[in-house]
């Protein structure tokens, strides 16, 4: 009874040679930025799939459209503030929600994700399969992406 009851037991570990990777496509038309990036961050890191590990990079790709059409909740669409340093002196630079969202919208979902990966080498690989952009339009047909709604 015993040796049947430690095969039972046992973990199973995910090799990187076993991942199969996927594409999904996501909508970020109405969505709120936060909740919307977590959701990102969990298919990255291939949370969503029960054989998870979380040393390997077990992440699907993800690609979002519409990123100008994302929303933020409360008053943070007039507050919400970017900023960045040049590195001279008095360098440093701030930019309001609404206008990087007409410069740059992609960088607005892509900065919020990237605030919720791992700091690590293992993050940034997972981050390199997200790809951002701003209409319905993307070059990825050859993944042959899932469309997902969240």
């Amino acid at each position: 009874m015993s040796e049947k009851r430690k095969q039972e037991n046992r973990t199973t570990m995910t090799r990187k040679e076993d991942v199969q990777r996927q594409w999904f496509i996501l909508d970020a038309k109405g969505k709120t930025l936060g909740r919307f990036a977590a959701e990102i961050t969990k298919v990255l890191r291939g949370k969503h799939k029960p054989s998870f590990t979380p040393h390997i990079d077990m992440g699907d790709g993800v690609i979002v459209i519409n990123a100008e059409k994302i929303c933020v909740s409360g008053a943070k669409e007039a507050q919400k503030i970017y900023r960045y340093y040049t590195g001279h002196i008095g360098g440093m630079r701030e930019v309001p929600f609404r206008t990087m969202r007409d410069r740059k919208p992609d960088f607005i979902i892509w900065r919020a994700v990237q605030g919720m990966m791992p700091k690590s080498r293992l993050g940034k690989q997972q981050l390199r399969k997200l790809r951002v952009f701003k209409g319905e339009e993307h070059q990825f047909k050859a993944q042959k992406p899932i469309k997902v709604e969240i």
